[in-house]
């Protein structure tokens, strides 16, 4: 980040997100297919949580495109199975539907590749349905692998550093599905951000801006399945739907990098054999977006047991457990997401205003240095204001505040302390 981007958002409390107007009557988004500095991309996309899609000249240089994917530019199954072969993945069955997904299996990765063989061979049907590898873990299992490199404008991503500081999990996947295969209508997890990089095939996206889901609730409030569905047209199930506006329809091909900004409900079909490597990711652009989403999953608890609520002297706190088995995460976790992503900044500005970088978080070394301490100083200034929220909060006060590993208001004075001492030597707030 540069100076004057971040000049340009440090004194930003709630960020100002433009009409996504443009996106109900127009079918287009920007295609970046020169080079684009980050702080460019912070500010037009980042900021506003608007989607673009990045060129393959972005991609070409990964491995996974040259050993992946066969000279006609499919998926190549001999150079996959020598690399995973017994690996355990996870696939899902595109034609059964599980609540308002599709189940899953776990089953080694050359059994996938058996039945993705057979069928293509059979025109593109079996009668195991049509099955689809998603939400693999391939960097975390082979994390030596290096078939790729995260672009620098996703490299902000608070989600991916606090799950690999706990070393327990991550949200970096691969993605490998025939023709048909397909994702049903959702928002991605936390309402977080997500990059999506096609190895080789084609996608088709279907893609709603923030709010329009409120018009394809059905009469009992929940969401469709598939916003493809004929039965979207009828009134007496989904009363609104015809005040949505028209999905935004992109198609992606081979080696194209689609941004997909937070709170964006998305269906996404493969046009082809296609692979795709995705990640979920978040930062101070989108974290306010983060805690809105906490809040509302929290509330929602909260009304489904409700009519216990003056029965059990620990209601609150069962709410909290309900909440985090369904969401993968409460408000204690969320403080100390907070806390780990506050410390690893106060170390960057306190390491480049001394000079010593002893105690700087390694796994973290390159990436916030290429980012640099305005960013870091940015980031700390977004922690700091979602820390604020939480202490007005009625539901975050209720926590028992001596089992959380961030204490809100002496972490508050420990960031207001580390910007005011660096401020001077990184020129943060001079004009």
């Amino acid at each position: 980040m540069d100076r004057d981007a971040y000049r340009n958002c440090c004194s930003l409390v709630k960020i100002p997100r433009p009409s996504y107007e443009q996106f109900c009557s127009s079918h287009f988004v920007d295609y970046i297919d020169k080079d684009l500095s980050y702080s460019k991309f912070f500010k037009k996309y980042l900021l506003p949580n608007h989607p673009c899609m990045f060129s393959r000249r972005f991609t070409e240089e990964w491995k996974c495109r040259k050993q992946w994917v066969s000279e006609e530019g499919k998926p190549n199954f001999q150079k996959l199975l020598q690399e995973f072969d017994e690996t355990p993945v996870p696939v899902a069955n595109c034609n059964a539907k599980e609540y308002n997904a599709n189940p899953k299996q776990v089953m080694p990765f050359k059994e996938f590749i058996h039945y993705w063989k057979e069928y293509i061979k059979n025109g593109h049907s079996s009668p195991k349905g049509c099955l689809y590898l998603k939400d693999w873990h391939m960097a975390r299992d082979y994390p030596v692998h290096n078939v790729y490199s995260t672009p620098v404008f996703f490299s902000s991503d608070w989600l991916n550093e606090y799950w690999d500081t706990l070393e327990v999990d991550d949200y970096r996947f691969v993605y490998m599905g025939p023709k048909g295969s397909w994702t049903p209508f959702h928002a991605d997890v936390f309402r977080s951000y997500s990059w999506s990089a096609n190895i080789c095939g084609r996608k088709k996206w279907l893609l709603y801006p923030p709010g329009q889901e409120e018009f394809l609730r059905d009469t009992h409030g929940n969401l469709p399945y598939d916003v493809t569905s004929a039965e979207l047209r009828d009134r007496s199930l989904f009363p609104r739907s015809e005040e949505a506006c028209q999905p935004l329809e992109i198609i992606q091909e081979a080696g194209e990098i689609i941004f997909v900004p937070s709170g964006w409900h998305h269906q996404v079909y493969n046009l082809e054999d296609t692979i795709s490597i995705n990640h979920n990711w978040l930062n101070g652009c989108n974290v306010d977006i983060m805690w809105q989403f906490l809040q509302s999953e929290l509330s929602s608890v909260q009304k489904e047991i409700d009519e216990w609520r003056n029965t059990m002297d620990s209601w609150h706190q069962h709410c909290q457990v309900i909440m985090k088995a369904c969401s993968g995460i409460n408000y204690a976790e969320f403080a100390s997401f907070l806390k780990i992503l506050a410390e690893h900044r106060m170390s960057v500005l306190n390491a480049c205003s001394s000079g010593n970088s002893s105690d700087f978080p390694r796994h973290l070394s390159e990436t916030l240095t290429t980012l640099g301490p305005y960013h870091a100083a940015f980031d700390l200034q977004r922690v700091a204001h979602i820390i604020e929220c939480l202490l007005c909060n009625e539901d975050f006060k209720r926590l028992d505040h001596s089992t959380l590993t961030l204490q809100p208001e002496t972490m508050l004075q420990q960031i207001r302390d580390t910007i005011q001492s660096t401020r001077g030597q990184h020129l943060l707030y001079q004009e």
